[in-house]
């Protein structure tokens, strides 16, 4: 199926330019910092911002993807980002009030990033088999290390040379990029064309395709995938958004591209070994909620450990082993809730991944700004990981207890979803 392999490579690169726009901001926090004369509280607004944005859009890019098509939602959003990432430098020069304007931009490109996982969860939960989404989506997964690889390695050398305007400007450009290539060679011209009528039957929720929201969110195993994947992506993006200055705070003389660089290049063949085995073991007759929960115990739990042993190093070695090691096995989530909700509900899978990460996002501006608020006032990063190890946690728990991977989309009370 050469047409499958060339749209998951494609997702995958989109997956890797997302979250190289993402991480611009926390890859230049120091420099930004210096530069506008930022204290830690209003680096961790400017950080916690782009989540309250990311927030708002995941449960209407999610439904508007199950009505329309995830890869359309997609694009239109990769655009959008595209233009903000390249164009934020530039406007800075013409504003003086920087903490409001990069505030105000990272909480835009919250919005505009919002509708992407839903979309992916929705494309696909249509697309793509039960017993090859595992590594289906660990595969389009592992762009999320593979762009904060990207970005830390070409960032940080970027940054050291020719300024941190030159991280945001290699970001933007290589998104538009993308875009151009996927609508010029995977589109056809009548596909990229939305019509009007088209885009509001996705808008709406008529009697027919109506959710029956009451009876859905009485069933257990929903809550318990929801609130595991809120609880793992708000630990994430603790991790994401504060990893390069704790790094760079706690070890000064080491060099960025070795600690924005080595994790994630870690997480990359880890993801995809997550998604093999996953597969593997469910074909091989394994139930699939019991591989789903080993997943996740390893994703959250063994990943947790790791990131308590981050904050008792004073050795730089150790401190990019145990780094290594908690951002590679959180990839093993691709292959334990990222995919439960398709097991459970896919003909709203787009939807109900929306309802989740909406969670996690309004999770991760607490956690974001709680983590900014410790370091100031403790002084010391141990409190950071506690409270990393302490959601996920309570997210795995849940999920050990309630996790279970039945569709419950298919029952005779519900209308047609």
């Amino acid at each position: 199926r050469p047409e499958s392999r060339v749209w998951t490579v494609m997702l995958l690169l989109g997956t890797c330019l997302l979250y190289c726009a993402r991480v611009t901001v926390p890859i230049c926090a120091v420099a930004l910092s210096t530069h506008f004369d930022w204290d830690k509280k209003q680096s961790g607004i400017v950080l916690s911002s782009f989540f309250w944005g990311y927030c708002l859009t995941q449960i209407i890019g999610g439904h508007i993807s199950d009505q329309i098509g995830g890869e359309k939602v997609l694009l239109l959003s990769a655009s959008a980002w595209g233009f903000l990432t390249v164009l934020t430098p530039l406007l800075t020069h013409v504003t003086s009030a920087h903490l409001v304007f990069m505030t105000s931009s990272r909480f835009l490109m919250g919005l505009l990033q919002g509708v992407y996982f839903p979309s992916l969860a929705s494309l696909l939960s249509q697309k793509v088999r039960e017993s090859e989404r595992a590594f289906t989506y660990s595969t389009v997964g592992t762009g999320s290390q593979f762009g904060t690889l990207v970005i830390g390695g070409a960032g940080s050398l970027l940054l050291d040379w020719y300024g941190w305007e030159s991280v945001f400007y290699f970001s933007g450009l290589l998104t538009l990029l993308w875009v151009y290539c996927t609508c010029k060679y995977l589109l056809s011209e009548k596909e990229l064309i939305i019509p009007i009528d088209y885009l509001m039957r996705g808008l709406s929720i008529s009697k027919q395709t109506k959710v029956p929201w009451k009876q859905l969110f009485k069933k257990a195993p929903i809550w318990a995938v929801i609130i595991a994947q809120l609880s793992t992506a708000s630990t994430f993006f603790t991790l994401l958004s504060w990893l390069p200055t704790f790094f760079k705070e706690t070890f000064p003389e080491s060099k960025g591209w070795v600690f924005n660089v080595v994790p994630w290049l870690v997480a990359i063949p880890t993801s995809l070994f997550s998604g093999f085995l996953s597969d593997h073991l469910i074909n091989q007759g394994y139930k699939t909620i019991t591989i789903r929960k080993f997943m996740q115990v390893i994703g959250s739990g063994v990943s947790s450990i790791f990131a308590l042993c981050l904050g008792q190093t004073s050795s730089f070695c150790k401190a990019i082993v145990f780094a290594s090691a908690s951002v590679g096995l959180q990839t093993f989530n691709h292959s334990g809730i990222s995919v439960n909700v398709q097991d459970l509900a896919p003909s709203c899978a787009g939807l109900l991944f929306g309802v989740g990460n909406t969670g996690g996002a309004l999770l991760g501006v607490i956690c974001v700004y709680l983590a900014g608020y410790l370091i100031e006032t403790t002084g010391s990063w141990v409190s950071v990981f506690n409270l990393v190890a302490a959601v996920n946690s309570i997210g795995l728990c849940t999920f050990l207890v309630f996790g279970e991977a039945q569709r419950v989309d298919t029952d005779s009370a519900y209308m047609d979803l």
